[in-house]
């Protein structure tokens, strides 16, 4: 079994920040990219940020220059700092990642999402 388990969710208010994480637990062997996604209800879920196991990382132009990912390979965690949040940032992120397990299985995992509200 393969668990993501994502954190650091909550309200804040126009222009402030939150680092959200996710950890991976369970029968892993490695991680391959990690990456974020948000869904606003209703609608559908969209990609925001990723990152591979070497580091690379790539944005969605509604990310650009305000948020920034990165890992922590050695606890299998992925962080999304957001800065300079707006409202139209509220959303319940999903983190996502491509593994293998330790039966050499090759799969992508989701999360269960942590709540983002920006009040204006």
């Amino acid at each position: 079994q393969v668990q993501l388990v994502e954190s650091g969710g909550g309200l804040v208010q126009s222009g402030g920040s939150l680092r959200l994480s996710c950890a991976a637990s369970g029968r892993i062997f490695s991680i391959n990219t990690m990456r974020w996604y948000r869904q606003v209800h209703g609608k559908e879920r969209d990609w925001v940020a990723s990152i591979t196991s070497s580091g690379s990382t790539n944005y969605a132009d509604s990310a650009k220059g305000r948020f920034t990912i990165s890992r922590d390979n050695a606890k299998n965690t992925v962080y999304l700092q957001m800065n300079s949040l707006k409202p139209e940032d509220t959303a319940v992120y999903y983190c996502n990642a491509d593994l293998i397990t330790i039966t050499g299985l090759v799969q992508s995992y989701w999360g269960k999402g942590t709540l983002v509200t920006v009040s204006s």
